[in-house]
Order: C-alpha cells, then sequence, then structure tokens
C-alpha cells in the first residue's frame, strides 16, 4: 500500500500505539490500514446414484494453476453470508444447484493470507456447465479423483476427509468437522494425518 484510501496521502510502515505489530499508517488522516486474511469458501457438491457417490470437480481456467481441478469455491463478498459464498461460488464455477450442508473443513493458510472454508453440498440436478473460471466441470469417483492434478493443498486435504469421512458413514458413522493448518507450498507431498 503506498497511499492512504481516506485522503489519498501516502503511508508510512508504524506500530499504532497500542498495538503490537506493523500497519500502513496515515500521517495525514491518522487512518490505520489493517489487512486481514482473505475467505476463500466452497462447497464438496456430491451426487449418489445406485450406491456409487461422486464429487463435482472443476478444472480451473484462471490462474493460480490454470489446468488443474479444483472444488469450486472462490473469495467471499462483503454483505454476503459463508453459506452464501459457498452456494454463490458453486453456481458460478459449476452452474450446479446445491442444497447447502454442514460445514466440513477450515483449513488456515496463513502463508498465502488466506482461511479456506468447504460446506458439504448435494447435486440437487445434473444440470451443471463449466463457468467462465472453469474449463470442464465433472463428477468423479473416489477412484477417478485426478490426484496429481488437483490445484491446491486445501482441496486434496478437503477431498481425503471428505472419502475419510465417507467410509465411516457406511459403517455407520457421520461426517465430522475438521481444521487443518496448511503449512506446504503447492506441490509439496502431502503431510501425514
Amino acid at each position: 500500500m503506498k497511499f492512504c484510501s481516506e485522503c489519498a496521502h501516502p503511508v508510512t510502515v508504524a506500530i499504532p500505539e497500542g498495538d503490537n505489530r506493523p500497519r500502513y499508517v496515515c500521517t495525514q488522516c491518522g487512518t490505520i490500514h489493517y489487512q486481514n486474511p482473505k475467505m476463500v469458501i466452497g462447497t464438496v457438491p456430491v451426487w449418489e446414484q445406485d450406491g456409487e457417490l461422486k464429487v463435482l470437480l472443476c478444472k480451473r481456467a484462471i490462474e493460480p494453476r490454470h489446468g488443474y481441478w479444483t472444488l469450486p469455491a472462490g473469495f467471499m463478498e462483503n454483505e454476503e453470508t459463508t453459506g452464501q459464498a459457498a452456494v454463490r461460488e458453486t453456481e458460478e464455477e459449476a452452474g450446479a444447484n446445491v442444497e447447502l450442508g454442514n460445514l466440513f473443513t477450515l483449513l488456515n493458510v496463513a502463508h498465502v493470507h488466506q482461511v479456506h472454508l468447504f460446506y458439504l453440498a448435494r447435486l440437487l440436478d445434473l444440470d451443471y456447465e463449466a463457468g467462465v473460471e472453469s474449463l470442464d466441470v465433472q463428477l468423479f469417483a473416489e477412484h477417478e479423483i485426478p490426484w496429481d492434478d488437483l490445484a491446491f493443498p486445501t482441496i486434496r486435504t478437503t477431498l481425503e476427509l471428505f472419502f475419510a469421512d465417507r467410509r465411516k458413514v457406511l459403517e455407520g458413522g457421520s461426517y465430522g468437522f475438521h481444521s487443518r493448518d496448511i503449512t506446504r507450498p503447492m506441490r509439496a507431498p502431502v503431510e501425514p494425518d
């Protein structure tokens, strides 16, 4: 940040009185410009038919990770809830209609200043199509997931947790809520759980 969004005066980096970390501060009007993590919100949209469960994935048409597969997700907008953001992003990226379920994963990605939240979701129909940020949208059973071509560690982590919980559900258990800190870069090997 170079200029104050309140008065357009150049800002400096300083630790404001009563604070404990450097912030962008306007010496003209006194505005302190706080920078906070971005919220990335999405779904794990599923379709079950004849006992086979499939997850809907989108192939990215944008950077970063153009051409890699992801769950439908994106940045939360102001004036919407996390649930509304999850449904909107699923509609925008996959053209899919979903019934939103419980929050499933909360993933802290501190090294890129983000928090990723994924909700369980049930596809209401098979009327889906790639949005402007997707090259393709497909349903995948667990053994069909393009594991080596997933866009981000948060996607891999969420899918691994989902299928692990799915096995528990088939044995009479339930889907849990999972919180993790993601510290590995995109191409690093997966950390053991």
